[in-house]
């Protein structure tokens, strides 16, 4: 076999398998209920032990019920299709109707011609496609309130029989500001903080639910109750009200189909009754104030007299707006059970989750009517060991709850959420225990995808933090921090860390969501407001800020590199291009250097008198960017086929690239300032000559070092710096900066008990003193964004970018740093993906597991000879699944088709 040309294998492949097609999914999702999208994509998974297994051919199959399908009475049929797409794959039968279930099975064949039985079958269900669909109108409380301030939350409650027996029943439903909504007094799905957060003056998410159950023949009641939430609830450090509207509404429809066929409809209207109850006060930074005196037992089952309640009125109010959900709502994800209970210096009863959480606390307590229990929420303890709110700026973060004193009583806020790991306790009846409370972790439920674990138990904590940072911050919209009156959509945080939020979980429905956002909120001239939905700059213009407003170019791209999803990116272009094009109205040949920009956020300044700071000019900043936003746009007009586009946009990053050297990069190689960002983006934007590159790593690798192995970016130049450095042959100096653990580094907070991601890389001081309360949080996942080169650089799950979304892997660890083991696994479209290596006595074992319909090139590094190289014991030559081998620099190179392989080989001296 020679070690100079690849050597073909193909005969050493194991027959094709037998196999199986499961895991079916409509636009990502699991058996949808009450989607919009005309033409769903669907996928499904070929399953089988065996190695090399590909897919030749498809066929799907769709009815209008499963007595329809199994009769083979069919809605549509694809017929056999030759393809090996098993992944979003267009629906193209006759036009779908609102409130249909489809049924749909599919059946594969491989490349030997043989065929997997059908699937079991899948089924999505339309929502309300028309605003003609909606007979329902906009209803709100008919009383007059003082929207300068909070107010107790609405009740509204509507009876109605039900005669006959009933097929499926759905509850269409939203709101302005948040409901929760009760059928027959039982709550209706598990959903939390529903509608959610979008830009409400252009798009409203209504929800979809299966109800058939919860109906009862005869009288019924349907109640649902409002809170102010996002929409007219105080947001921002101004606390500005009423931002969206000044009245909390409601929009309900509930359709139900009887066996006969009879359609009976229970709409909002004028009919229902309106009156408050127990929740005094709900808002998003403030927390809840909850009498559980005023409850209204009863309320929202049929037979309660409510003859004392208001009526309600009809809102003018748009309904062409409307559409259904992208991405998974929020729910209770998981519980967390107290570790102490603790009394401060400072006198305070403080509960210790162990965990900074996003969510609620559930209590259970007995005690006098009357009675009031006021929970604080506190992410982290001072230096003394007391109770820490100075960072939490405006937002009290506070549950006070009055018992009603009949027995014992269990409480979950409504239409808040806090960030904490703490939990101080006023006005407890007795000695409050451990068992009293129960931390509630609410997020966007998004499946999780990754897992990364290592023989150095600090950089476990690392990814440990990074997850719990995105959870924690994945809250319907990707914000900075939970905690603080913030809680905002910043698009500099999300775009530099999407990558990595792939990694962790399935963000795909979730970031097309908010990036539909993204470009409702742009303003005509192009900008992108900082933060999504715009709070900020809403009806008015803004300029955008370079490395913040590139979310618009730079998500979309992510999207399709980590999903495949070319109709995201096609949705997206005309976002992506107006931002671009508003760069160019503000250019200066060729480079941006007006406007006003955050630059690289929250970088180290040091007061060393021999150096500059960590302070890299906005204009190479805002330049640098603006050649990235060109280079992805010409690269997303290519895929898309627009060939005029792809040549200006192509052209245009090359211009900006002779403006960026010609005024930024010195003849000997410096870039800029000198400073780690500034090499950090020439090298990871592509803009430096090919003979520069070297020397512009060289020096970026010195400035690291002659700062001890220690890091000197910010929010813009922090999610590349390892990425850049592995790239140009800087592996251990990247592997310096992760393992580095003082200040500043990543695993300082780590050696500080951190549970999740700092805003600041000092947000605790070593001297135990804090940063400035006015901006330090303790849950702020934007340098998590490490966690990318944690997975496609340690463990060496990457992407090919000619064949996106895993379709062509490439596994490619990079060992090093005194690791003497990685093990990381990620779930794709196509199934799991794996990489774990191992060093033991000079030798490295790699395993790799390949999900069907899928292939793989594999880098073993550090091999001396492909001839030393065994896979599952076997010379690579006799390896099944495995199609060619070479070399290349320090490495064998492997190409092979799905299924585990075992490499061992001894290192290369």
């Amino acid at each position: 076999m020679s070690s100079s040309t690849p050597s073909s294998l193909s005969a050493a492949a194991a027959a094709t398998p037998r196999h199986t097609t499961a895991a079916l999914t409509t636009e990502y999702q699991t058996d949808p209920v009450g989607i919009d999208v005309a033409r769903p994509r669907l996928s499904w998974q070929l399953r089988s032990d065996a190695r090399g297994l590909t897919q030749a051919a498809y066929q799907i199959q769709v009815a209008l019920g499963m007595d329809a399908l199994a009769r083979g009475d069919l809605f549509w049929d694809s017929g056999k299709i030759a393809s090996d797409q098993s992944v979003q794959v267009d629906y193209a039968g006759p036009v779908l109707s609102s409130s249909q279930r489809y049924i749909w099975r599919v059946r594969t064949w491989n490349r030997s011609g043989e065929a997997s039985d059908w699937s079991a079958p899948a089924f999505w269900e339309m929502g309300l496609l028309r605003p003609s669909d909606w007979s329902a109108a906009w209803i709100t409380p008919a009383w007059d309130e003082d929207t300068s301030k909070s107010n107790p939350a609405p009740l509204l409650r509507k009876e109605f029989a039900v005669e006959g027996e009933i097929r499926d029943a759905r509850l269409y439903v939203t709101s302005l500001g948040l409901y929760e909504a009760e059928l027959n007094g039982q709550r209706v799905g598990d959903a939390v903080l529903t509608p959610g957060w979008t830009s409400y003056d252009h798009r409203l998410v209504y929800q979809t639910y299966d109800v058939t159950s919860q109906l009862k023949s005869g009288a019924n009641a349907l109640g649902v109750t409002l809170g102010n939430g996002w929409y007219r609830g105080p947001l921002t450090w101004d606390l500005e009200r009423n931002t969206y509207g000044d009245r909390v509404a409601l929009l309900a429809q509930l359709r139900i189909t009887y066996a006969d066929g009879r359609i009976q409809t229970i709409a909002s209207d004028a009919s229902w009754k309106a009156s408050t109850g127990p929740i005094l006060l709900s808002e998003i930074y403030a927390g809840e104030c909850y009498d559980a005196r005023l409850k209204k037992s009863g309320w929202s089952q049929p037979g309660y007299d409510d003859r004392d309640w208001s009526a309600v009125r009809v809102l003018d109010h748009r309904k062409d707006i409307l559409v259904a959900p992208l991405s998974p709502p929020m729910r209770r994800i998981e519980e967390i059970k107290p570790v102490a209970i603790l009394h401060t210096p400072a006198g305070e009863t403080v509960i210790d989750f162990g965990q900074n959480m996003v969510g609620w606390v559930r209590l259970k307590v007995h005690g006098p009517a009357g009675t009031t229990v006021t929970l604080r929420h506190a992410e982290v303890l001072d230096k003394a060991g007391n109770f820490y709110t100075a960072n939490l700026r405006h937002a009290a973060q506070q549950i006070d709850y009055t018992l009603s004193g009949r027995g014992d009583e269990t409480f979950e806020p409504h239409f808040t959420f806090q960030g904490f790991r703490y939990v101080a306790v006023q006005g407890w009846p007795g000695e409050p225990s451990l068992e009293s409370f129960t931390g509630i972790v609410v997020h966007s439920d998004l499946p999780r995808t990754g897992h990364w674990e290592s023989s150095n138990a600090r950089l476990n904590q690392l990814q440990h933090n990074i997850l719990w940072g995105q959870k924690g911050n994945f809250v319907d919209v990707p914000t900075d921090c939970p905690q603080r009156d913030e809680r905002l959509g910043w698009t500099g945080d999300a775009q530099v860390f999407a990558r990595t939020a792939a990694f962790n979980l399935n963000v795909v429905g979730f970031f097309t969501k908010w990036l539909r956002d993204v470009a409702a909120d742009q303003k005509p001239s192009g900008a992108v407001p900082f933060v999504i939905p715009d709070v900020l700059s809403r009806n008015k213009e803004t300029e955008g800020s370079s490395g913040w407003s590139d979310v618009a170019t730079i998500a979309p791209w992510t999207l399709y590199l980590v999903y495949g999803d070319r109709r995201a990116l096609e949705t997206q272009y005309p976002s992506m291009k107006a931002w671009v094009e508003f760069i160019r109205t503000r250019a200066k040949g060729d480079l941006w250097t007006t406007g006003w920009h955050f630059g690289d956020w929250l970088s180290y300044a040091t007061t060393s008198p021999d150096y500059p700071g960590a302070t890299t000019g906005k204009d190479l900043i805002a330049s640098a960017f603006y050649a990235h936003s060109a280079d992805l746009l010409s690269k997303a007009a290519t895929v898309l086929g627009k060939a005029d586009d792809a040549r200006t946009y192509t052209e245009l990053f090359e211009r900006i690239k002779v403006a960026f050297n010609r005024e930024f990069v010195t003849p000997s190689g410096r870039v800029g300032e000198a400073t780690q960002t500034a090499y950090v983006l020439a090298l990871q934007f592509d803009l430096l000559p090919e003979d520069k590159r070297p020397e512009a790593a060289r020096r970026l690798a010195a400035d690291v070092k002659r700062f001890g192995n220690h890091l000197t970016t910010g929010f813009l130049g922090t999610p590349y710096l390892c990425r850049v450095l592995s790239d140009h042959g800087q592996l251990d100096t990247a592997y310096a900066l992760l393992n580095q653990d003082t200040y500043p580094s990543w695993l300082y907070p780590v050696s500080q008990g951190a549970t999740t991601i700092w805003e600041r890389w000092d947000g605790i001081k070593p001297d135990g003193t804090f940063q400035d309360a006015g901006m330090n949080s303790f849950n702020h996942y934007a340098y998590g964004a490490i966690g990318d080169w944690m997975y496609s650089v340690v463990a060496g799950i990457d992407i090919d970018p000619a064949a996106p979304g895993y379709k062509h892997l490439l596994i490619q660890p990079r060992p090093g740093g005194g690791l003497t083991d990685v093990r990381a696994r990620l779930e794709t479209q196509y199934g799991q993906v794996a990489s774990a290596w191992k060093l033991a006595d000079g030798h490295l074992e790699l395993v790799v597991e390949i999900p069907p319909n899928t292939r793989a090139t594999i880098r073993l590094p550090g091999a001396a000879r492909m001839k030393d190289v065994r896979e599952s014991g076997q010379p690579l030559a006799r390896a099944a699944g495995i199609t060619q081998v070479s070399r290349r620099d320090d490495a064998v190179i492997v190409a092979a088709g799905s299924g585990e392989y075992r490499f061992t080989y001894p290192l290369r001296r």
